[in-house]
C-alpha cells in the first residue's frame, strides 16, 4: 500500500463505493442493535433484514448519483464532508418515506422504534464516511512526508480570510512540493492570535521571529490588488529577510476548483509595481470604436499588440494591422484567431515609409480610426543611425497623416514618449518631430486640401472624404513595464545568466506604466481629443533603475554581491538622468480623467513646419548623418544632445546665435 501510494496512484472508484456501503449497512445494523439494545433474538424475529434490505437498496442509488465515490480520499475537503451529509440525509428521508408508504402501508409491517434507529444511524453513518476520508487523507499526508521524496517548503499565507483558508487547502494537496503550512499572516489585528483550521494568525511584525523559530522558506500572496499599501509593506519586510514571496492567482480563476502546479510562481518585479487599476468610460470608447474600420501600425509591437486586443472587445467592422515584423505578426495573428475568432482582421505586412504602399492601404479600406504606434524607440540604436529614425518616426509619420486628411478618417491618435520633452537624444527629438508636424496638421488641414490632396473633377475630396475634419491627437507616456527590449526583460536575462546587471548610472531614474493600463489611457484620450492635444499620462512616481535592480536579485532569491554583482556601464549616447513629461514652456489642463492632463505646447504654423519637414526628409536622403542632426536642432531648437558626438553642433549653434 505504501509503494501505491507513493507512486500516486489511486484506489479504483467501485472500490471505494464498496467499502462506503459496507460503511452504510453496517451502521444501520449497528444502529438497530443499539435500538433493540443488542437483542439478537429480538433482531431476528422482527423485521430487520426486510429493513436492512430497503435500506441498501435506498442508499445504492443514492450514493452512486450523489457522487461521493468519485472524489480523491487523500484530496477530500470540507465540501465533500457537506455532501456526505447531505446523501445521509436524502436517503434517511427517502427510507422514512418508504417506510411509511410502503413497509407501513403495503406490507402491513411496523417498528415502534424506526424513527430513533434513522437518527442515530445518520450520526454514525456521517461520522464513519468522514473518518475514512480523514484517515486516508492523513495517512497518505504521513506516507509522503516520511518516505516521499518531495522538497519541504515551509510557508506562511498572507491573509486570513475565505480565501486564505484555499490556498492552504490547495498547497498542502500539491503533489510536487510538501508545503507545510505554518500559519497565516495579516495586519488586522482584531484577527491575531485567532486559529483557522489549527493554524494560527501572526501579525506581519512577528516576521523576523517566525523566519528564525519556524525556519520559514516562503510567503504565499494572492496575486490580486497588489496596489494595496499593507500587501506592499508585508512583502518588503519579507524580502528583507530573504523570506520568497510566491503568488497564486485568486480562487475564482483556479482550474477546476484546484491550484494548479503551474500557478504558483515567483513573485515578479512588475507585480510589485502595480497600481491601482484604472478606469475608463467604456462607454465613450465603445461610441468611438464599435463598427469602426480601425488601423493600427506598429500592430506587432508591444503597445501596437495591447492596443489591437483591446480594441477588438469593442467590436470594430475591421481592424487593420499593419506592420514589417513578420513573425511577431504572424504569432499574433494566431493568438487572435484563438481569442477573437468572430472578428474581421486584415493583415498587412507593411512599412509606414512605404508612401505608395500606405496610400494603397488607405485606398482600400479607407480606415475612420488610427492608432500610430509604428515607431523606432531605442535611444542608442538610433543614436547611432539618425536617418532610420527619421525615415519612420518623421517621413513614416508625415505619411499616414497627410493621408488621414486625404481619406476622411476621423481621428488619428500617435503614441508618443516622454524623451520627446527637451528631447536630449535623435530618437526623442525625431518623436518631437512627428509631434509638432501632427499637431500643426490639425490647425492646417485647409491648406492641406490645396496644397497635398488632389481633388477629383467635381471638386470634392480624394475618395469622398468628408468635410469632417481629421482630428490629430498626441499620446505622451513614458516606459512601460516588459515592453520588447525594455529594461526589465534585459534585468531578468542578466540575472538567469548569473549576471553581473548592468546599470547605466546609479542616480538614473525612469517613470513606468504597465503596457494595459497605458493603452487604456490612449484609448481613453482618443475619445476625448478634439484635435491638437498632446495628453500627458499620470506615470506615478519616477522610479531609480538601481532600486528595480536590487527588488529584482531579491526577487530571484538571491543576494547582492554574493551571488550577482551590479556594475555601472556609464551613460550611454544620447540618455538623461531623469526623463520629463512636460515642457517647461508648457502647461497642463486637467480633463474629466484623473490620470490624463492635457499639455498646452508652443503652436506651429503649418507651412512652415511643413516646408521644414520636406528640407529634413531631403536631408535625410543622403545619409549624411552631422547635416541630418544639424537640421533637427534647428526646427527642434530645445533638442540639446547629451553623451553624444553631435553635442559639438550645438555648440556651433549657440555661437551662431550670439554672433547674429
Amino acid at each position: 500500500m505504501k509503494e501505491f501510494l507513493l507512486q500516486g496512484r489511486t484506489l479504483p472508484k467501485w472500490m471505494i463505493f464498496v467499502v462506503d456501503m459496507i460503511i452504510i449497512s453496517w451502521s444501520f445494523t449497528f444502529s438497530y442493535f443499539i435500538v433493540e439494545r443488542f437483542e439478537f433474538s429480538d433482531m431476528v424475529r422482527g423485521h430487520y433484514l426486510v429493513y436492512t434490505g430497503i435500506f441498501c437498496a435506498l442508499a445504492v442509488p443514492t450514493v452512486y448519483f450523489m457522487r461521493l465515490h468519485t472524489g480523491l480520499l487523500r484530496y477530500s475537503n470540507t465540501q465533500d464532508m457537506l455532501r456526505i451529509f447531505v446523501a445521509v440525509l436524502t436517503f434517511s428521508l427517502l427510507y422514512a418515506l418508504v417506510n411509511a408508504v410502503f413497509i407501513e402501508g403495503v406490507l402491513e409491517i411496523s417498528s415502534r422504534h424506526l424513527l430513533s434507529v434513522l437518527i442515530i444511524n445518520f450520526f454514525i453513518t456521517s461520522s464513519l464516511l468522514i473518518m475514512l476520508r480523514i484517515f486516508a487523507k492523513a495517512a497518505f499526508y504521513v506516507l509522503i512526508r516520511r518516505y516521499g521524496k518531495r522538497e519541504t517548503v515551509r510557508v506562511l499565507i498572507y491573509g486570513s480570510d475565505k480565501n486564505a483558508i484555499l490556498v492552504k487547502q490547495a498547497l498542502e494537496n500539491t503533489s510536487a512540493v510538501n508545503y507545510v503550512v505554518e500559519g497565516f499572516v495579516d495586519v488586522d489585528r482584531t484577527r491575531l492570535n485567532s486559529y483557522m483550521e489549527q493554524k494560527r494568525v501572526y501579525h506581519f511584525k512577528d516576521l523576523p521571529i517566525l523566519k528564525s523559530r519556524k525556519k520559514i522558506d516562503q510567503l504565499v500572496i494572492i496575486n490580486e490588488r497588489m496596489d494595496e499599501r499593507d500587501k506592499k509593506v508585508v512583502i518588503e519586510r519579507a524580502l528583507r529577510l530573504g523570506i520568497k514571496v510566491i503568488t497564486v492567482p485568486p480562487a475564482g480563476t483556479w482550474l477546476s476548483g484546484k491550484l494548479d502546479r503551474k500557478q504558483i510562481q515567483n513573485l515578479r518585479i512588475e507585480d510589485l509595481l502595480q497600481r491601482k487599476p484604472i478606469k475608463i468610460d467604456q462607454t465613450r470608447v465603445s461610441n468611438d470604436l464599435k463598427g469602426k474600420r480601425v488601423l493600427v501600425t506598429g500592430a506587432a509591437g508591444s503597445i501596437g499588440s495591447e492596443i489591437v486586443r483591446q480594441v477588438l472587445q469593442y467590436h470594430p467592422s475591421l481592424l487593420i494591422l499593419c506592420d514589417q515584423a513578420e513573425s511577431p505578426l504572424h504569432e499574433l495573428q494566431l493568438e487572435l484567431n484563438d481569442r477573437f475568432p468572430d472578428a474581421e482582421l486584415q493583415i498587412e505586412i507593411s512599412d509606414v515609409r512605404d508612401q505608395k504602399r500606405m496610400k494603397d492601404l488607405f485606398e482600400e479600406f479607407s480606415p475612420q480610426m488610427v492608432y500610430h504606434a509604428a515607431a523606432y524607440k531605442h535611444v542608442p540604436m538610433m543614436e547611432s543611425n539618425p536617418f532610420e529614425a527619421v525615415k519612420t518616426n518623421v517621413l513614416g509619420t508625415k505619411t499616414l497623416a497627410d493621408l488621414a486628411v486625404r481619406y476622411g478618417t476621423e481621428k488619428f491618435v500617435m503614441v508618443s514618449t516622454d524623451k520627446a520633452v527637451n528631447p536630449t537624444n535623435i530618437m526623442g527629438a525625431s518623436k518631437r518631430l512627428a509631434e509638432i508636424y501632427i499637431q500643426s496638421l490639425n490647425a492646417g488641414q485647409d491648406i492641406v486640401e490645396t496644397i497635398v490632396n488632389p481633388v477629383m473633377e467635381n471638386g470634392s475630396p480624394k475618395n469622398g472624404a468628408s468635410e469632417r475634419r481629421t482630428r490629430f491627437i498626441t499620446t505622451r507616456f513614458g516606459n512601460v513595464l516588459g515592453s520588447n527590449g525594455s529594461v526589465i526583460p534585459r534585468f531578468r536575462s542578466q540575472i538567469m545568466k548569473g549576471g553581473p546587471i548592468t546599470v547605466t548610472h546609479p542616480e538614473i531614474t525612469r517613470y513606468f506604466m504597465t503596457i494595459p493600463e497605458a493603452v487604456q489611457l490612449v484609448l481613453e484620450a482618443g475619445t476625448m481629443g478634439t484635435g491638437g492635444e498632446i495628453f500627458v499620462f499620470d506615470m506615478g512616481k519616477p522610479i531609480k533603475i538601481l532600486d528595480l535592480a536590487k527588488k529584482m536579485i531579491q526577487l530571484s532569491d538571491l543576494e547582492e554581491g554574493k551571488d550577482i554583482e551590479i556594475v555601472f556601464s556609464g551613460l550611454r549616447p544620447g540618455e538623461k538622468l531623469y526623463e520629463e513629461l512636460l515642457n517647461i514652456k508648457e502647461l497642463t489642463l486637467p480633463t474629466h480623467h484623473e490620470k490624463i492632463s492635457i499639455a498646452k505646447v508652443v503652436s506651429y504654423p503649418f507651412l512652415e513646419t511643413n516646408k521644414n519637414i520636406i528640407e529634413l526628409i531631403s536631408v535625410n536622403e543622403r545619409h549624411n548623418n552631422e547635416a541630418i542632426v544639424r537640421k533637427m536642432k534647428l526646427i527642434v531648437p530645445e533638442f540639446l544632445s547629451k553623451n553624444s558626438p553631435y553635442e559639438m553642433i550645438d555648440g556651433e549653434l549657440a555661437e551662431k546665435q550670439e554672433t547674429a
